[in-house]
């Protein structure tokens, strides 16, 4: 039985909230597949048959996904994440690893690697798929049996390498035109829009988005 209360052990809550990574990073992403065609883009600010800005208009199409990705947390194109585990001493027991940066659906996860630190703090060892399995309902990585030989000189020594897969619903039209709007937005403002900080993406925008960003209680 995974421990995973406070009456059990320190640190632990039922609620997974706030989650127990101590850190994440993003260490592989698409930055050269087109999400917003050239022609939607040209249709979209009414530049036919203009091919002067075809270099500037795919660096903010660029922009624009990413920006996209970020907000709804969801990955346009597979973006590869490393996430760091704090040892917290609870030897030879089943463990949860929460994955941060994943959006629940059909789109799903594929982990890479499950790495420790054990005798090198500098070299971690990377455990047999037998020993941990991925929890889809919960987006995280269950250990079998949290190692006893980790190394005590490294402050993280439990790495999860995971893939967070193309989500289908990028290919939505709403989704899509979220894009456009936002593309436009860039496009038209060339500098900062406000000496103050926006609050939100441009009207419209954020409205499109809401039903597909997902919610974590």
């Amino acid at each position: 039985m995974p421990v995973e209360n406070m009456t059990l052990a320190p640190f632990y809550a039922g609620n997974r909230n706030p989650f127990n990574y101590a850190k994440v990073e993003q260490i592989a992403r698409d930055i050269s597949t087109a999400w917003l065609t050239l022609d939607e883009i040209t249709q979209q600010l009414n530049l036919f048959q203009d091919e002067s800005q075809d270099s500037y208009l795919e660096s903010l199409e660029l922009a624009t996904r990413m920006a996209i990705e970020d907000y709804l947390g969801m990955a346009v194109f597979p973006t590869q994440y490393r996430t760091y585990y704090a040892n917290l001493g609870v030897y030879n027991t089943q463990w949860y690893l929460d994955l941060p940066e994943v959006s629940p659906g059909a789109a799903g996860v594929t982990i890479n690697k499950v790495e420790v630190y054990t005798t090198s703090n500098t070299v971690p060892v990377t455990l047999a798929t037998t020993a941990y399995s991925y929890d889809p309902t919960g987006n995280r990585v269950i250990l079998n049996a949290l190692p006893n030989n980790l190394n005590q000189n490294v402050e993280n020594p439990i790495v999860v390498t995971y893939t967070q897969n193309a989500n289908f619903n990028a290919q939505y039209p709403v989704i899509k035109q979220a894009g456009l709007l936002l593309l436009t937005h860039l496009y038209n403002n060339r500098s900062n829009t406000a000496e103050v900080k926006l609050k939100e993406i441009p009207f419209g925008v954020a409205q499109l988005l809401r039903p597909y960003k997902p919610l974590v209680m």
